[in-house]
């Protein structure tokens, strides 16, 4: 840490806090997130390096750039430092607009939704199934770049398949649910979530308990757009949120 300069805290979480911070050496401003090591089980570390080394392997202007790694050994933490989100993420843009009433227009909502098509695909040349895809993992930049991050839930699957159930409720396909095994289609699944709840200012499927949430989810039932945006975009979450086989169309599309 004596290389960086803490600007401020960005977020905190059980076992790591993300921090805004200026690297001395060269005065550029980067986001780095501390990981608790002494706190985390021998699998959970694992983690925590699987996530250095994703972002190590994977070189896309739509997924967050990997920039170093280093072990504090004062407070057993691992620091991971990447570059620095300056428009802060999809969810807290989507809350902005929910209190103002303001729906995204179909131009801005392709414009986000082909960039992390690509950003899913990269991760998916690399066989990485990316666990946990929901707005607030969806980072903005200036010029209206968009970028997938927080890959430490992430997994390398050697085989295409992958059995732990880490994804967010409201985005977990349903495989995931039924605690099956998931591929790259599981990914396309969370994706449509995320870009219907840019459309609606709502999660996709809602619920008053989880055990509801569950039986939605597993039945496909869930409001439709507004009639304001468009067929294609309409039919491509249809295509990407399906109970049945054929939730990878979109991307190979794409």
């Amino acid at each position: 840490m004596e290389g960086f300069k803490v600007l401020s805290k960005i977020g905190e979480g059980s076992y790591s806090t993300v921090l805004k911070v200026q690297r001395i050496v060269d005065g550029n401003i980067y986001a780095l997130k501390r990981v608790k090591f002494y706190k985390l089980s021998v699998k959970e570390k694992e983690n925590a390096l699987n996530e250095i080394r994703i972002l190590l392997n994977v070189k896309n202007k739509n997924v967050i750039c990997y920039k170093e790694a280093f072990l504090d050994e004062k407070d057993s933490s691992l620091g991971i430092v990447v570059e620095y989100a300056d428009k802060g993420d999809l969810f807290q843009l989507i809350t902005e607009r929910k209190k103002t009433k303001e729906y995204f227009t179909e131009k801005e909502v392709w414009k986000v939704f082909i960039q992390l098509l690509k950003g899913l695909k990269a991760l998916h040349d690399f066989k990485i199934l990316y666990r946990d895809i929901k707005s607030a993992n969806v980072f903005l930049f200036q010029g209206g770049i968009c970028k997938l991050g927080d890959l430490i839930v992430s997994k390398v699957a050697r085989k295409g398949l992958g059995y732990t159930q880490t994804s967010t409720p409201f985005n977990a396909p349903p495989e995931v649910w039924e605690e099956k095994p998931y591929d790259s289609k599981s990914n396309v699944w969370s994706l449509g979530c995320v870009i219907y709840e840019m459309v609606t200012l709502r999660p996709r499927f809602q619920a008053k308990s989880m055990e509801e949430l569950y039986k939605n989810v597993m039945r496909g039932l869930y409001p439709k757009i507004s009639n304001k945006y468009s067929e294609d975009l309409s039919d491509s979450l249809k295509l990407m949120i399906q109970v049945e086989e054929g939730q990878d169309q979109v991307v190979k599309n794409y």
